[in-house]
C-alpha cells in the first residue's frame, strides 16, 4: 500500500501505475503548462523593459522611439536629436539589458544553491559567493587597475575564483558546525563579514585607486555601458546552459542521495557542476554590478510560489523573472527620488529583507 511505502517509493509505484498512454498525455499537459508560464514570463519581462527604456529624465515618448527603431532597422530618418539618440542606444538600452542580465544571473544562482544545498535560504549574497568575488575583483583592480577595462581576463577569473571560494568555505563551515538551516546562514553570514573585511581593508591602503569601488558595493547600474553587458553575456549564457541542462538532475537530489544513486545520478559530479556554474554567474553579475542582496532569495520563491517546485521550471522562470525583477528595481532607483539616484542594492534590500524574515520564520517550522 502506498501509504506504507517511503516517499520515494511512493512516487515510483504510482508512476509504475500510469499507461504509456496516460503518462504521455501527462508529460504533454506539463510540458503546455509550463510552455504557457514562459510565454507570460516572457510578456512581463518584455514590458517592464520596454517601460524601463520609456522611463527617465528625458521623455523620448514611445512613438518616437518605435520610430527610431524602425529607422535603425531600415536605414531611414532618426526623430530623435543626437543628444536624445545617445540617451537611449548608449544609456538606457545596454542599462536595461544590463539589469536584466545581473537580475536573471542572481536569480538562477540562487535557486541553484537552493537546490544543491536543499536550503531555502541558500543564496549567492548569504553564501559568501558575493561577497568572495567582490573581494577577489577588488584585489585585482587595486593589483592591475586597468584589469577592470579586460572583458576577458584576470577580473572576471578572479571574480568566478573568489565566489567558488566563498561558497566552499561556508559549506565546509556549516558542514562542521551541523546540518541545519541556521548553521549554514550563520557559516555564510561569517564568511562574507569576513570577506567584505579584507576587501574593505584593500580599499583603505588603495583609496585613490578604488574610490568607485565604494559606491559599487552598494550595487548599481548607473556606469554601466554596452562594455559590461559583453562581459556578462557570454558567462551568462555558459551558466544558464549548465544549470538548465542539470534541472533534471536537481530534481532527482531533491529526492536525497540515496534515490538519484540508486537511478545512476552521481551527486558529488551534480553539485560540483551546479556550483561552478552558479559561481561563475554570480562572479559576472559582481565584476559588473557590485554587490546586490536579496534577489537569490526573492526570485526562486516567487516562482515556486506561483509554478511549483520543480527545477525544470524553478531555473528558466528564474532567469526570467530575476531579469524583470532587477530591471524593474532600477527604474524605482532612479526615478524615485530623480535627478538622485539610489542605489540599486539599497532598493533590493528594502524588498528582500522582508521576505527573506518571512522565509526564514517558514523553514524553521519545518525540519532542519
Amino acid at each position: 500500500m502506498l501509504s506504507q511505502l517511503s516517499p520515494g517509493k511512493a512516487r515510483r509505484s504510482a508512476s509504475s501505475q500510469l499507461s504509456p498512454g496516460r503518462a504521455r498525455r501527462s508529460a504533454a499537459h506539463v510540458t503546455r503548462l509550463t510552455a504557457g508560464r514562459l510565454a507570460v514570463a516572457l510578456a512581463v519581462l518584455l514590458v517592464v523593459a520596454v517601460g524601463s527604456v520609456l522611463l527617465g529624465a528625458t521623455d523620448l515618448g514611445w512613438q518616437r522611439v518605435l520610430a527610431e527603431v524602425a529607422a535603425q532597422l531600415t536605414g531611414g530618418t532618426s526623430p530623435l536629436s543626437e543628444r536624445e539618440a545617445a540617451i537611449l542606444w548608449e544609456l538606457r538600452v545596454p542599462r536595461v539589458l544590463l539589469g536584466g542580465l545581473v537580475g536573471a544571473a542572481l536569480a538562477a544562482s540562487g535557486a541553484a544553491f537552493q537546490g544543491v544545498f536543499r536550503n531555502p535560504l541558500a543564496d549567492p549574497y548569504l553564501l559568501g559567493a558575493a561577497a568572495g568575488a567582490g573581494m577577489a575583483a577588488t584585489l585585482v583592480v587595486a593589483l592591475v587597475p586597468s584589469a577592470q577595462d579586460w572583458v576577458v581576463g584576470p577580473l572576471p577569473l578572479a571574480a568566478f575564483a573568489g565566489a567558488l571560494s566563498g561558497v566552499a568555505l561556508t559549506w565546509l563551515l556549516g558542514r562542521s558546525a551541523g546540518r541545519g538551516t541556521a548553521t549554514l546562514l550563520l557559516a555564510g553570514v561569517a564568511v562574507a563579514a569576513f570577506l567584505t573585511a579584507i576587501q574593505t581593508f584593500v580599499q583603505q591602503l588603495h583609496a585613490d585607486t578604488l574610490r568607485q569601488v565604494y559606491t559599487w558595493m552598494l550595487g548599481g547600474l548607473s556606469t554601466t555601458g554596452w562594455q559590461e553587458v559583453w562581459l556578462v553575456l557570454p558567462y551568462l549564457a555558459l551558466a544558464s546552459v549548465v544549470l538548465c541542462g542539470c534541472a533534471r538532475l536537481l530534481d532527482v537530489l531533491a529526492l536525497g542521495d540515496a534515490e538519484a544513486v540508486s537511478v545512476g545520478v552521481r551527486p558529488a559530479r551534480v553539485r560540483l557542476a551546479v556550483l561552478a556554474a552558479a559561481s561563475l554567474a554570480t562572479a559576472a553579475a559582481v565584476s559588473v554590478s557590485g554587490l546586490i542582496g536579496f534577489v537569490g532569495i526573492v526570485v526562486p520563491h516567487l516562482v515556486r510560489l506561483l509554478a511549483g517546485a520543480s527545477y525544470r521550471v524553478v531555473l528558466p522562470l528564474s532567469l526570467i523573472g530575476g531579469a524583470a525583477f532587477l530591471i524593474a528595481a532600477d527604474v524605482l532607483a532612479r526615478t524615485a527620488f530623480a535627478p538622485a539616484e539610489l542605489p540599486i542594492g539599497v532598493v533590493t534590500a528594502f524588498a528582500g529583507a522582508p521576505f527573506f524574515v518571512l522565509v526564514l520564520r517558514t523553514s524553521r517550522r519545518g525540519p532542519e
